[in-house]
């Protein structure tokens, strides 16, 4: 890495420098897909959105960078560089990567105009598959330059967790990043260089995840994830394995502390609504403990009595460390959490925005540790919010939370019809920094089913400039 006096690469010095001197973000990029590609022989595109507050195009989409392919489904995209090339001054972000969890495609696309992104490079799936691995999720910027992308199958579908190296610039792929072994399923990831380690999350098997959600899958090991694997980020090679049991089935997004020198994060667990902290213990090796369980509840149908999870789908850390967000995504609500004590976390702030106990739905709620009555619809400009809160995502001052509705077109459209013929929502959630609270603000809506090619499913956004969940940062010593 080349050593400069000042700052002169991309991103903050420090979590802290971006949190408290950070600009406010005025346009973002959110991923936009076809539920219905096959049939409309339209793409996914990445839309461009004013946030703004003081432009007349407030909280529209502005731009469409589409491609020519069908049925990509593009989920997660990331950066070809960020605040981990912080004092290399050949470095520039101007590529933004998007691997797709349909085709296995990967776009490049140059960013120079931060307001109309274009296509640079296309990797194709063939490009991928050579390497033996699919299912493409988790893109990170290392700090040598290249880009790292998350795989969560081989070129079948089975199960395999790798890591794909590519060169955004020059759109090629360069080989996969594991030596040795690889763990046995895929999904996020995160490095902690100060600690020479890299940390795995696990979803399933993608052949059949990607056929929707079965529930006799989930107590399958064959078919569903539920380990933690901790890398030697120096080595490449696996070197723990952590099994979360039935509480940690599907531990899906997974996010180290900020702070470059933290040993210790969390991860949200899907199927059983677990949220469990990862700590680096005094021999050197890892382990981990439970901190949040959220109850199920107890809810009546046409078929009788069940239960139903929250199923944690996203997870996010405030770049100040002091607040840990995450949606259920089939209760519907965002919460917030004080994580200054991190083996406790204190619930402070939640608001319901959709999910499957409104009032007005097809369950009736029976028995509920938590709420009095279950929750009202939500509506904005007279819109109604259909579906449920999913991706997050945080302004670097910690003020502003963005959220989406969709989570994988299979699965949404199993769970979530109407949200699929109505198409996505784009709200902003304003956040309480100092004592905790979450408010919707009744002023900023993005409708994506009043889009030109008819109702679209929104998932991941993102800033031009990095954010709490794309950037990570090396410690100064």
């Amino acid at each position: 890495m080349a050593n400069c006096k000042k700052q002169c690469g991309p991103g903050y010095k420090s979590p802290l420098d971006a949190f408290i001197n950070g600009k406010r973000e005025t346009i973002l990029y959110t991923i936009c897909i076809q539920p219905n590609a096959s049939t409309k022989k339209k793409s996914d595109y990445l839309a461009t959105v004013d946030v703004n507050p003081n432009s007349p195009t407030y909280s529209q989409v502005i731009f469409r960078t589409s491609f020519e392919n069908f049925g990509d489904e593009l989920h997660h995209f990331g950066w070809n560089t960020c605040s981990s090339c912080y004092d290399d001054c050949t470095k520039s972000r101007n590529k933004v990567i998007l691997p797709s969890l349909g085709s296995d495609r990967i776009y490049v696309l140059d960013v120079t105009n931060e307001k109309a992104p274009k296509l640079h490079k296309t990797i194709e799936p063939s490009e991928v598959h050579a390497l033996n691995v699919s299912a493409l999720h988790t893109t990170h910027c290392l700090p040598n330059g290249n880009v790292m992308i998350s795989t969560m199958g081989d070129a079948e579908g089975n199960g395999k967790g790798d890591f794909l190296l590519i060169d955004a610039e020059e759109g090629i792929v360069k080989e996969t990043w594991t030596k040795g072994n690889p763990a046995k399923f895929g999904y996020d990831f995160w490095y902690q260089p100060y600690w020479n380690v890299l940390v795995s999350s696990e979803w399933g098997t993608p052949k059949d995840f990607k056929t929707g959600f079965h529930p006799d899958h989930i107590n399958n090991i064959e078919k569903y994830g539920r380990s933690l694997n901790f890398y030697s980020w120096s080595e490449r090679t696996l070197l723990q394995t952590i099994d979360l049991g039935t509480d940690g089935i599907a531990p899906l997004e997974i996010r180290f502390l900020h702070n470059p020198k933290a040993s210790e994060g969390f991860v949200g667990c899907a199927v059983n609504s677990n949220v469990f902290r990862f700590f680096r213990t005094d021999d050197g090796t890892w382990d981990s403990e439970k901190v949040i369980s959220v109850p199920k509840k107890t809810v009546k149908d046409s078929n009788g009595l069940k239960e139903i999870s929250g199923m944690i789908t996203d997870i996010l850390i405030s770049l100040d460390d002091k607040y840990l967000y995450f949606s259920n995504w089939l209760h519907g609500d965002v919460r917030q959490y004080d994580i200054t004590n991190t083996s406790k976390p204190k619930l402070v702030g939640q608001i319901f925005l959709g999910g499957l106990l409104l009032k007005d739905g097809l369950l009736t709620v029976v028995k509920d540790s938590e709420l009095k009555e279950q929750p009202e619809p939500v509506y904005i400009k007279e819109r109604r919010l259909f579906g449920s809160p999913q991706m997050l995502q945080l302004s670097l001052d910690g003020k502003r939370l963005y959220v989406t509705t969709s989570l994988f077109t299979p699965w949404d459209k199993q769970f979530y019809p109407e949200a699929v013929k109505h198409g996505s929502t784009l709200v902003k959630l304003d956040v309480d920094t100092i004592n905790g609270g979450l408010s919707l603000d009744q002023d900023f809506l993005v409708d994506f089913g009043k889009e030109p090619d008819g109702p679209i499913m929104a998932h991941e956004t993102r800033y031009p400039g990095g954010d709490c969940t794309s950037d990570i940062w090396l410690a100064e010593d």
